[in-house]
């Protein structure tokens, strides 16, 4: 190589326990039984209806794409509850969301003042966030998918918080949950122990298991909570990859219904053109016929909301 490349051994890593961290899981987390958030969307009744008719009429795909943000504001349990329940069939995010659980399953905190510690050189250099890239490394010896690897390291380490942790229930009980990174993207990414063959293996193995599971969305859901780059694109690139198989062999893949959930505030005509989620699912759905919706709101409003409804929804589904 001619070029000169940065020299990571150099770096002060600092451990966790020196982090001021800005969110305590105890704090976020939304109990499933307990009170939750008021929110109230016409669109949630039939999102509802539509997850639970994917799943008990047709066994299709329900994929959740979410944001480190859905995680950070306390909706792992929610989460966990919809896989347990074999309502949502997949779990789909990006490297940020993945170290917020490994975090909170660790020490139960996560997140930092970037504008605190960016002026210290200290933004992500913290020790036991890098475990994530030997989770990675072993992951990649066993030709795992990055979800899979850290959430088996959660879970076969019995971390403290394993079991409020979606990837390590979705390892523990066998739903694919899928991280879909972009280096450089990530705070691991900076530690000297990253592994840019082994972070490629793993997550080009998720995506190739999402494509998976896509092959499934004919009647299906998709949701988007929150990621507004890398779902969508995740999305587009995989779901034409099983049309374009699917059509050799004559058949269409349609899902029923999309859905996406986000804080953006979308007024006019030329906002939604420019906003991939709108753009990249909601068209994508309704231009094959599906319902589509957006629903604007926080998180920890959304989430919970949704999934009490779903909960109701496979209810009744089951006493008729």
């Amino acid at each position: 190589m001619s070029y000169k490349k940065f020299d990571c051994s150099a770096l002060n890593i600092k451990p966790l326990d020196e982090r001021i961290h800005d969110i305590v899981l105890d704090k976020v987390l939304i109990d499933v039984d307990g009170e939750i958030p008021e929110f109230e969307h016409p669109a949630l009744p039939e999102i509802a209806k539509a997850v639970v008719e994917a799943r008990r009429r047709y066994d299709a795909t329900v994929m959740m794409m979410y944001g480190a943000h859905v995680i950070r504001t306390g909706n792992g349990l929610f989460m966990i509850e919809l896989m347990k329940r074999g309502l949502v069939t997949h779990f789909a995010t990006n490297g940020a969301a993945s170290i917020h659980d490994f975090e909170f399953s660790l020490i139960g905190q996560t997140c930092e003042s970037v504008a605190k510690y960016i002026s210290e050189g200290q933004f992500g250099l913290w020790k036991e966030s890098g475990i994530v890239n030997d989770a990675v490394r072993a992951g990649a010896a066993e030709n795992l998918g990055w979800g899979e690897a850290v959430g088996k390291y959660i879970w076969e380490n019995n971390f403290p918080n394993r079991e409020k942790s979606v990837l390590a229930m979705g390892y523990h009980l066998g739903v694919p949950c899928t991280v879909h990174i972009g280096i450089g993207n990530d705070i691991i990414n900076e530690h000297p122990n990253a592994d840019g063959a082994a972070m490629g293996i793993c997550s080009y193995n998720d995506f190739l298991i999402y494509a998976q599971s896509l092959t499934k969305l004919n009647h299906g859901v998709v949701m988007d909570f929150g990621t507004a780059v890398a779902g969508p694109e995740v999305y587009l690139k995989a779901l034409s990859m099983v049309r374009n198989v699917a059509a050799a062999k004559g058949e269409e893949i349609l899902p029923a219904c999309a859905a996406v959930f986000d804080m953006q505030v979308l007024v006019d005509d030329e906002q939604k053109r420019n906003f991939r989620p709108w753009r990249n699912i909601l068209e994508t759905t309704a231009a094959t016929g599906g319902k589509s919706f957006y629903v604007q709101g926080l998180h920890k409003q959304t989430v919970p909301n949704l999934s009490r409804l779903i909960f109701e929804e496979d209810k009744k589904c089951q006493t008729k």
